[in-house]
């Protein structure tokens, strides 16, 4: 029998996410990194508004926004002058802004919340080889002493980065190309400058083949992240402080500048390639974080499209285990995973707020932004799409929408099927209660049929849906709402309808209230496909083409 339920191998903020998500539903995990011990380089610094959403279903968030800096506002600096500024927050959400925290600050903060549940990390301790089977993973581990140990799992998970072991012993090619002509220049160092030190507020300076942003970090000081062109591909040296000092100065016209470092002192010169994996599964053998995916840092989205992947997979990767799903869902992870880093890298290549322009292409376009930040329409997109809120799987195979007779499926009244579920304000159960944001009556241990609480009154209609979650494969509840004011109506979708969420925060299905047989249909798609005990599941098969 397998030693473990599942091995982690990577103990990053991916890692640590998804050991963290598996331990909270129950199930037995062990981490293995092969570093020394927590890391203390700085790397990434943002955490946007859907990430912290799904850290808060993990019962996290609360720490890390107690280290972190909410940043509210941005301006957007062209030819020494400001252009305009950016405000963030415009969308209904407990985290509608985006939190600064570094990397290693959440891994050491996450790293206290996973032992707190129970499991410690493993540092010093790589893998350097692994096989599947039917019905486990074999791995096998080495440590600097030159010992090795080998071990089983129920499932094993790759989260060690770019040059992935459990990628490679897979055999699953890392597809893509390195971007050419792009060079990241990046430090941490307080600075002496007209701007001064304003927690919530960054700085975005534009110039020609050059973007420079510069955002306050928690303890004090600035993080300086600069993309380039490429000049000099054969320096790969980290730059000194003088050389950050002088591009920030040069970009930001601020001749006068002083740098003084941070403690740590850190200062990266990087370049990146653009590659996603062919598939994140291979039987027992899954892939998360950068090993699955990995491009340019432009929009700083790639640790939290990792944790979002990491909060996708855990309750899937739970209950196939449990018994209670076939293997299908992990291949839904599969495909709904890569065709989200597959559109990162696509929108990030035309993120021209952020991208070094030619000359003319940044005279054109800073000659734009002026206007385009006076329209709140525009501020309000532009917000929605950092924040990662409107993400969704609408082209997922657990995506069904179920049409009533003789009405089109305009999708113009409340979430689609794929779509994050709205933090709508409701009241639910007793109505002195008040009003309680949506998300808060929501559970990762269990998906949440929602349903207009007029409708759910009439006892019928109350009996059929709970019967049919009782009788589910997979644990739903059900939760009759009322939108505690009327601009709420329309987030929550028409009464007539029901919305069953993933435990995700995702919409599975819509479909009539006054039919039933939809959502027996999606339950049962949902269901193992033969008897089996949780350790022995079914070979990996294609998604259901059920799904509209």
């Amino acid at each position: 029998m397998p030693g473990v339920d599942v091995c982690v191998v990577g103990a990053g903020p991916v890692g640590l996410t998804l050991a963290i998500g598996l331990r909270g539903l129950g199930l037995d995990v062990r981490v293995v990194d092969r570093a020394p011990a927590a890391k203390r380089e700085a790397r990434a610094l943002v955490v946007w508004p859907r990430a912290a959403e799904a850290l808060d279903a993990l019962g996290v968030a609360g720490t890390l926004r107690r280290h972190g800096v909410e940043l509210g506002e941005v301006t957007i600096h062209g030819g020494g002058r400001a252009l305009g500024r950016l405000a963030t927050g415009w969308h209904r959400s407990a985290h509608s802004r985006p939190l600064n925290i570094e990397q290693h600050d959440i891994e050491r903060l996450l790293s206290a919340e996973l032992a707190k549940l129970g499991t410690e990390v493993e540092w010093d301790t790589e893998v350097t080889d692994v096989k599947v089977h039917d019905d486990r993973a074999e791995y096998t581990l080495t440590r600097p002493d030159g010992s090795a140990e080998s071990a089983t799992a129920a499932w094993i998970v790759g989260c060690e980065g770019t040059a992935s072991v459990v990628r490679d012993r897979l055999g699953i090619p890392f597809q893509g190309r390195r971007r050419a002509g792009l060079q990241v220049v990046q430090g941490n160092a307080h600075a002496d400058w007209p701007y001064g030190y304003h927690p919530g507020h960054g700085h975005i300076f534009l110039a020609p083949r050059r973007s420079l942003l510069v955002f306050p970090l928690p303890g004090g000081g600035f993080r300086f992240f600069c993309f380039r062109d490429d000049p000099d591909p054969t320096l790969t040296a980290p730059p000194t402080l003088g050389e950050l000092r002088d591009l920030v100065a040069e970009t930001a016209r601020l001749p006068h500048l002083r740098l003084a470092p941070t403690e740590p002192v850190w200062l990266n010169r990087a370049r990146f390639s653009d590659r996603v994996a062919a598939r994140l599964r291979c039987g027992r053998g899954l892939l998360a974080g950068d090993a699955a995916h990995a491009w340019a840092p432009v929009g700083g989205h790639g640790m939290n499209v990792g944790m979002l992947g990491a909060h996708n997979l855990a309750w899937k990767l739970a209950a196939v285990h449990r018994g209670e799903a076939d293997e299908r869902l992990l291949d839904t992870y599969d495909t709904e995973q890569r065709a989200l880093a597959l559109r990162y890298i696509h929108e990030m290549r035309l993120n021209f707020m952020e991208l070094p322009l030619p000359p003319l292409g940044y005279h054109a376009f800073t000659a734009a932004v002026p206007l385009a930040l006076s329209l709140k329409r525009f501020q309000q997109r532009l917000d929605w799409q950092l924040s990662d809120l409107g993400r969704n799987h609408r082209h997922s195979a657990l995506s069904w929408r179920r049409s009533p007779a003789g009405r089109a499926s305009d999708g113009r009244r409340g979430p689609r099927a794929g779509d994050r579920m709205p933090d709508a304000m409701v009241t639910a159960g007793d109505p002195a209660a008040g009003p309680v944001r949506l998300h808060e009556l929501l559970r990762y241990d269990t998906w949440t049929l929602v349903v207009d609480a007029a409708r759910a009154a009439d006892g019928a209609v109350r009996r059929a849906l709970e019967q049919r979650c009782t009788d589910g494969p997979v644990p739903v509840r059900l939760l009759p709402v009322t939108p505690a004011y009327a601009s709420e109506a329309r987030l929550l979708g028409r009464s007539g309808e029901l919305r069953l969420v993933r435990p995700d925060g995702y919409v599975g299905l819509v479909a009539p209230v006054d039919r039933p047989e939809c959502l027996d249909a999606y339950l049962a798609s949902l269901a193992p496909q033969a008897p089996r005990t949780p350790h022995t599941p079914h070979s990996p098969s294609s998604p259901s083409a059920t799904a509209q």
